[in-house]
């Protein structure tokens, strides 16, 4: 899990006491409990939620599309689908060409997805089912896109343990103008 310490880093707990020795796994604890990772599992971290929002990526939009597109159950994908209306992920309206039909789109918290739905796309290429012969590219220049990864404000790719760290948000340097948090 990475919402929390991985190593506790001396003078980065706010509110110990000098002196007081806390376990990795009670800090761990202590923090998985405010990590907002298990929420965003809950709502998205399902298979048939992950393969609905990159339909809805895809211009899939109706529940019929859906369901021949995904090969998924009608019940199953209508709990699904209620689901990620209920969360924010889609939002439902009325179809303007078809008022018995309605249209399922990507609402800006659903479209925030795309880079989690790349990375586990890139990382299923990686270390599943190998290259896939449909690629992602810039519409503009026609290459694909880059891996994606985790990089330091200056742009270093980070990795791992070895270079990074978790402290409290109060304790963390400033973002430079320029740079999104």
């Amino acid at each position: 899990m990475v919402c929390a310490y991985f190593r506790f880093v001396e003078g980065s707990a706010k509110g110990l006491a000098q002196g007081t020795v806390r376990s990795a796994v009670d800090e761990f604890r202590e923090q998985a409990l405010r990590c907002p990772l298990p929420a965003a599992v809950e709502l998205i971290g399902e298979k048939w939620a992950f393969l609905i929002v990159r339909g809805a990526f895809n211009d899939l939009h109706h529940f019929e599309e859906f369901q021949a597109g995904l090969g998924i159950a009608r019940n199953i994908l209508s709990d699904r689908l209620s689901k990620l209306v209920s969360g924010g992920i889609l939002k439902r309206e009325p179809d303007p060409s078809d008022k018995r039909k309605v249209v399922y789109s990507l609402t800006s918290k659903g479209e925030a997805l795309m880079p989690v739905v790349l990375a586990l796309r890139q990382w299923g290429e990686a270390w599943g089912s190998g290259p896939a012969d449909i690629v992602l590219v810039d519409r503009e220049s026609g290459i694909p896109v880059r891996k994606i990864c985790v990089e330091s404000e200056d742009g270093r790719v980070l990795n791992k343990h070895d270079d990074l760290i978790w402290v409290h948000r109060s304790e963390a340097q400033p973002v430079r103008k320029g740079r999104a948090a």
